[in-house]
């Protein structure tokens, strides 16, 4: 999936989902094409496509700034410090509850740039205790519908497993329903990864279908504790 056209805003991103085949991951590359610098970012890169993703940053005239993670990987390895080897520039970029290294740590609230475009990050704990959600820009300036890259917080019709790295259904359920719910219907979602060939939702879609999370907690905690 891939767009760099629209209006005002729209203009200046360009975006591509990334598929690594093994661990069914999505990488998201982020870029302000209307700044001379073209700034990037990749969210979620994965060892094994490190060579095809910056390949593909070369091809499009881009200079990578953030390789991020939402959450510490436990299905595979994170290529943000093979990354880093191969561009020392880059900077990566984890939340500081995840306990990972990284250049950069990030908390709830705080706000990525890249150009004139940015992140919000929010914080979304449950799959993991370090788990954030990159949201794009609220303001009149940035791409409109929103973007939410949701790691394994929210996945297309379902949820991340919570019964591992400091996971919990309680705070998972009141992490999605406060932080990725609460975005504007049409705000399309991202996750790191899927199983079924989804490429992307909306917050519309998965508040009604959602086959978990449309659950009450005590359901949902149910649900997740038997899995």
């Amino acid at each position: 999936m891939a767009y760099s056209t629209g209006s005002g805003a729209d203009r200046r991103l360009l975006f591509r989902q990334l598929f690594e085949k093994e661990s069914s991951t999505y990488t998201y590359l982020l870029a302000d094409v209307a700044d001379p610098n073209k700034p990037a970012v990749l969210i979620d890169p994965v060892d094994r496509t490190v060579d095809r993703d910056l390949n593909l940053i070369n091809e499009l005239g881009l200079k990578l700034v953030y390789a991020m993670n939402t959450h510490v990987h436990a299905d595979h390895v994170t290529g943000t410090g093979l990354i880093k080897t191969k561009l020392p520039g880059v900077k990566s970029v984890i939340s500081r509850a995840s306990g990972a290294k990284a250049d950069h740590f990030v908390d709830h609230g705080d706000k990525i740039h890249f150009g004139n475009l940015f992140l919000e990050v929010r914080a979304t704990p449950g799959h993991t205790a370090g788990c954030v959600t990159y949201i794009t820009g609220d303001a009149d300036s940035q791409p409109s519908p929103r973007m939410a890259f949701t790691g394994d917080a929210l996945i297309i019709r379902a949820c991340g497993r919570t019964d591992f790295q400091g996971g919990s259904a309680d705070l998972l359920y009141q992490s999605v329903h406060s932080q990725i719910f609460t975005l504007p219907k049409d705000t399309l979602l991202y996750p790191a990864h899927d199983y079924k060939g989804f490429t992307v939702s909306t917050v519309e879609e998965e508040v009604a279908y959602n086959a978990r999370l449309t659950k009450d907690k005590e359901t949902f905690k149910t649900i997740m504790d038997t899995k």
